[in-house]
């Protein structure tokens, strides 16, 4: 069943964001920006926290999440223990919201078109996991570059 290797990638994904994050050796790194890196791996990781805990949690799995986008850009020096709780309520949200799938849910269409158009449920999530594997690696590559 698709719903459950969608969970599985999205589990292990947030599971290697929430190693990125404990990998950093100076907690401060985690909020630097550089020249032409505009998100810190903190604003990137809050950013990947709020877009799974609405698209997924909220509009999938009725968690009454309410996400506020602008401040996943703005909030600055979060605690990593802080960004490690999100990173993990992600993990049990998204893990609670696809429990509740199933294949015929999976092909019906997303409520939303967040991406300007109709397209499944199934089209979306695949899109989901792509954007959050895309950041993923764009944190990794922070912490490489960044953390001194």
């Amino acid at each position: 069943m698709i719903t459950e290797s969608l969970q599985s990638l999205f589990i292990r994904d947030l599971n290697k964001l929430k190693t990125e994050i404990e990998a950093y050796q100076n907690e401060e790194s985690i909020w630097k920006t550089d020249k032409s890196i505009s998100n810190s791996a903190g604003n990137l990781s809050l950013h990947l926290a709020g877009n799974l805990c609405h698209f997924v949690g909220a509009i999938l799995g009725n968690s009454g999440y309410v996400r506020n986008r602008e401040l996943e850009f703005s909030l600055k020096d979060i605690p990593r223990t802080e960004l490690i709780r999100q990173i993990e309520s992600t993990i049990d949200i998204v893990q609670s919201s696809l429990d509740q799938l199933t294949e015929s849910d999976l092909q019906k269409a997303y409520p939303l078109e967040p991406l300007g158009y109709k397209m499944t449920t199934e089209y979306f999530l695949i899109h989901l996991m792509g954007h959050l594997s895309y950041h993923l690696g764009q944190i990794n590559y922070h912490r490489r570059l960044l953390d001194n």
